[in-house]
């Protein structure tokens, strides 16, 4: 684990972004994802989540990559930890999982990333950035070089219910979920590779901050939790 107050954030064009084969979500509504949770939770006990937080920049600013599930649901990379594993070793396995090559001598065709962009009116702008490397560029698979920074945040939730705190009440002693958020480095040149039925969002801090409502109070209050590191935007 790599631990900094300084993060380098490399511009959205240094970047690949190819696509790979669907991966499905496992339940089709928050009802049958909680219910599942309970069901595991009776065999594993409490459930443990990783989750990345993966910087990118764009005029200078720091931008957050996110997965969008449909229209509107949007989420960091990351998921359920195995029972007795490494947290560091687990997100690796989840980032690769998520956005990993399904091979190292994948050579991307031309992808689209999505690049919301916002006026001082509030209105979105939706911008869309193309990006590919030259076709004797070797690519390697995201869990090459990436590093995991230093925990930011830790959120618990009580019950078998949506709701998650930034601490685990007192009166509460078997909490069903533990969610860990980690700050991802990456370095100048990674390739990603999109699941066909999600999109990957470049999204900026000044969106997210305070946006319950259209990120939930998980992401909405990464720039608070990020406003301790320094960023140092290189540009090519």
């Amino acid at each position: 684990m790599v631990s900094s107050q300084v993060v380098n954030t490399y511009p959205l064009s240094s970047y690949t972004f190819g696509t790979k084969e669907p991966k499905m979500e496992k339940d089709t509504s928050v009802a049958d994802r909680l219910a599942r949770m309970k069901v595991n939770y009776m065999k594993e006990g409490m459930r443990t989540s990783v989750e990345g937080i993966l910087l990118v920049q764009e005029h200078n600013h720091p931008h957050i990559l996110l997965l969008q599930i449909g229209n509107t649901f949007c989420k960091l990379p990351g998921g359920r930890l195995k029972p007795g594993e490494n947290e560091i070793e687990g997100l690796k396995r989840k980032l690769t999982s998520k956005l990993g090559a399904n091979s190292p001598a994948l050579v991307p065709d031309w992808q689209v990333l999505l690049l919301f962009r916002f006026t001082d009116t509030g209105e979105s702008l939706l911008i869309f950035a193309f990006c590919v490397y030259p076709h004797n560029v070797l690519l390697h698979i995201i869990l090459g070089k990436l590093q995991i920074g230093e925990c930011v945040a830790i959120w618990w939730r009580p019950n078998f219910e949506t709701i998650m705190y930034p601490y685990c009440p007192p009166h509460i002693t078997k909490p069903k979920e533990c969610k860990k958020l980690f700050l991802v480095h990456l370095s100048e040149r990674e390739y990603f590779a999109v699941p066909k039925n999600l999109k990957l969002l470049a999204v900026p801090l000044f969106e997210l901050y305070d946006n319950v409502q259209r990120y939930g109070p998980v992401i909405s209050t990464i720039p608070q939790q990020l406003s301790r590191f320094q960023f140092k935007m290189i540009t090519n």
